[in-house]
């Protein structure tokens, strides 16, 4: 019983990572219907500046604001002179974006070197808990718990507000709501500014859970990031959120008991999905679901 709860709740916290990148690019393909691959760029940028913050202040929670408001910074420019430029050419979007994650990354390593750095969680987030003879790892909750705030806030966005609405409609008809006089420009950026700040959380969250951090992790992740967006359906967020969690928990039971296919499970089930339902599980496109 310890050792599946421990490989749960690390598939738990794996997935919730991978769903906080995903998640990104779900909304920014949703409503912009532009493929960015250079989001995990963002999520290793999360990463260092976050560490680096934390190291400079000492406090995690500092460091995680400051690197969400990196990830902000960065999404507005990379929506500003990156995106904006080749909107509606998907294949241009794919060069440009692949182009600005090579360069996202080799910038880590004129700014911070090229060798990993170490992290370690906060003192008030190490160990663990005992209950009934089982070992709970603190900082798995924590991001378990995170993630799943970050899923009820943007849903409540989504779902409750005016923004949501006008989100919601942009997806369905963007001349619409321009029509209607919304300047529908600042609902992209807004949209890819909080792609990127939940990519740059993803990040700054994943250094302390894996110990270690390197300039070519944004690319590590950003494949899994697109398999679960395929997997859960292009744009749809709920899907994003469950697709993660599918992946992680996959993932961390195959590392266990099937080291030999821990590399191809993700892919195997992304496979699988396609054959039997090309559309993803979650099936429409669009976050408005």
């Amino acid at each position: 019983m310890d050792l599946l709860t421990n490989l749960t709740l690390n598939g738990l916290a794996t997935g919730m990572l991978i769903f906080l990148l995903a998640a990104g690019l779900t909304l920014i393909f949703g409503l912009m219907d532009v493929l960015n691959f250079a989001h995990g760029g963002l999520f290793a940028w999360g990463a260092y500046s976050g560490l680096w913050i934390y190291q400079q202040t000492g406090s995690f929670v500092i460091g995680i604001i400051g690197a969400i408001m990196t990830g902000f910074i960065l999404g507005i420019l990379t929506e500003k002179w990156i995106i904006k430029p080749v909107y509606g050419n998907h294949v241009q979007q794919i060069l440009i974006t692949l182009g600005l994650m090579l360069v996202l990354s080799e910038m880590l390593k004129v700014i911070w070197g090229p060798n990993q750095l170490t992290v370690a969680p906060p003192d008030y987030l190490k160990g663990s808990w005992e209950w009934g003879g089982i070992i709970i790892i603190k900082y798995r909750v924590f991001i378990i718990i995170v993630g799943l705030l970050i899923f009820a806030v943007v849903q409540f966005i989504l779902k409750k507000t005016k923004l949501g609405l006008v989100v919601r409609a942009g997806v369905m008809n963007k001349e619409m709501v321009q029509a209607l006089g919304i300047n529908i420009q600042k609902v992209f950026m807004f949209v890819f500014m909080m792609g990127a700040g939940m990519a740059a959380l993803g990040g700054v969250l994943f250094a302390p859970y894996s110990g270690v951090i390197h300039a070519g992790m944004g690319m590590d992740f950003a494949i899994l990031a697109f398999i679960v967006v395929v997997i859960g359906g292009m744009g749809d967020f709920k899907g994003s959120l469950l697709a993660a969690i599918l992946v992680g928990l996959s993932g961390s039971y195959m590392a266990y008991y099937v080291p030999d296919l821990s590399l191809a499970v993700n892919m195997l089930l992304m496979a699988i999905v396609l054959i039997i339902r090309p559309q993803g599980l979650f099936g429409a496109r669009g976050v408005s679901r």
